[in-house]
């Protein structure tokens, strides 16, 4: 079965020298299939499945997905070749991300399986640093390109220590009038509102207000499940180790313009069970994150809401954000565009009442600058605990993964901040030891911003 689990980034790697491959039963597959795949025609994927594939046949759709998002493969090196399998090193072609392909061929020297892994670019193959003015010229022509191929409309800013180095938008904003995207543009930014609730978290415990090992139910008194509310911590919900689970799925779109206020989300999940043991996985929990929202309203007093206003996006000078409802008029909030195989459409009607704790609201990329700044000048926490909210702690079960905040290294460069992704809406914030900001949003599905924002990230100047 092929494998879709590329992670994305951006911008295909031209002029690649193509290593030799073994003149085997699995290798002739190989080549045969690369060239079928990178093609794009349906039509000449399905007929190789048919006579090279049968069972392959089932995944045409998904192959024909794959394609577009990937761009295709590179073959980028031969690891292992026997009479009945190859492993290869492959890259997308619209992005720096690896993958290592096998083939396997059975007795009938037919293809029984195909499978694709994500993998970290390997050392061999090293991206470059960029002076600055490179990075600006190969930024703007990465962006340009991926709009160009409408793949991309958004908007992109890159500072350093405070001072814009690239910023410009693309695309348009509302494609039925033909409103353009600015940097002024308010993009939705899906599970990007975590990173505020996790200040908001980290905020009162700094004040001694919360206790990060504390339960749900210290805070919570009736919460409906006994176990999450006397097993899982403060701790745990930050890091996806609590096992609260989605929000998303059959439920949510059943109810999902019923679904108002964190109450109203604890009403409909409140009374499930944690999905393990709390504290012995990590499993990436949107609910866990409307848990913590509904504990900064009990311990603060304030509806989470009003308490991110007035502590998060006013000291930070965050004048275009928030998580009012769809149903209002809030000024140049984009249109979200959505698409499976067919044209772009609106995704109205895959949008929440409003933004939560977990996610759904908007910002712009100049607010997301203004975020950055007031966290690293310690405006929103103090010293300590900004490191406690991003850097991984040593007992982890995620390497890549602190408190409300993504921590990893980017091409030898630590950077935190957090993605988020729904169907129309994509962003990024990364914010990198070397004083560099990047911050990319697109109302497009994902990887749009995020390809962008790999691209970026990936060749910054070393310092």
């Amino acid at each position: 079965m092929l494998h879709r689990a590329l992670l994305a980034v951006v911008l295909a790697f031209a002029g690649v020298a193509q290593p030799a491959v073994p003149d085997t039963v699995p290798g002739r597959m190989l080549t045969a299939w690369l060239e079928v795949f990178n093609g794009g025609d349906r039509d000449a994927l399905r007929r190789f499945d048919e006579t090279n594939w049968p069972s392959g046949v089932k995944f045409l759709d998904q192959d024909v997905t794959f394609r577009k998002v990937t761009g295709g493969f590179d073959l980028r090196k031969i690891e292992e070749s026997t009479p009945a399998r190859i492993t290869a090193l492959v890259q997308e072609r619209d992005s720096d991300q690896f993958g290592r392909l096998v083939l396997d061929v059975d007795a009938a020297q037919k293809i029984s399986a195909i499978a694709i892994r994500a993998i970290p670019r390997p050392a061999e193959f090293p991206l470059p640093h960029l002076s600055e003015t490179e990075l600006r010229s190969a930024a703007e022509r990465d962006a340009q390109q991926a709009a160009a191929a409408d793949r991309f409309a958004g908007a992109v800013l890159v500072a350093k220590d405070g001072r814009t180095v690239f910023a410009r938008a693309y695309g348009l904003s509302d494609r039925e009038h033909s409103v353009p995207n600015t940097l002024e543009t308010r993009f939705r930014i899906g599970s990007m509102n975590k990173m505020f609730t996790a200040v908001a978290t980290m905020q009162l415990v700094q004040a001694g207000k919360i206790k990060l090992d504390d339960t749900v139910g210290a805070y919570l008194k009736d919460y409906p499940n006994a176990d999450v509310a006397s097993k899982v911590t403060i701790r745990e919900l930050l890091s996806h180790t609590g096992g609260t689970g989605d929000i998303f799925g059959p439920e949510f779109a059943t109810h999902r313009l019923e679904l108002r206020t964190v109450q109203d989300y604890i009403a409909l999940y409140g009374k499930r069970a944690p999905l393990f043991e709390p504290g012995t996985k990590n499993q990436y929990s949107n609910y866990g994150f409307v848990l913590l929202g509904a504990i900064v309203e009990k311990v603060s007093g304030q509806s989470y809401y009003d308490y991110v206003r007035d502590h998060v996006y006013r000291p930070a000078g965050m004048t275009s954000t928030g998580s009012e409802p769809e149903s209002a008029a809030v000024p140049n909030r984009s249109v979200g565009y959505t698409r499976d195989d067919g044209p772009w459409k609106p995704n109205a009607d895959t949008l929440p009442y409003r933004g939560s704790p977990a996610g759904g609201g908007y910002s712009t990329v100049g607010d997301l600058l203004r975020f950055a700044t007031a966290l690293q000048g310690n405006r929103l926490l103090d010293a300590a605990h900004v490191a406690m909210l991003t850097t991984v702690p040593p007992d982890s079960k995620n390497p890549n993964y602190a408190y409300g905040f993504g921590s990893y290294d980017k091409n030898g460069t630590r950077c935190y901040g957090h993605s988020g992704g729904a169907p129309g809406m994509n962003g990024d914030l990364e914010i990198c030891g070397n004083g560099y900001v990047v911050v990319v949003l697109a109302n497009e599905d994902p990887p749009a911003a995020g390809r962008v924002s790999d691209y970026i990230t990936n060749r910054l100047p070393e310092r």
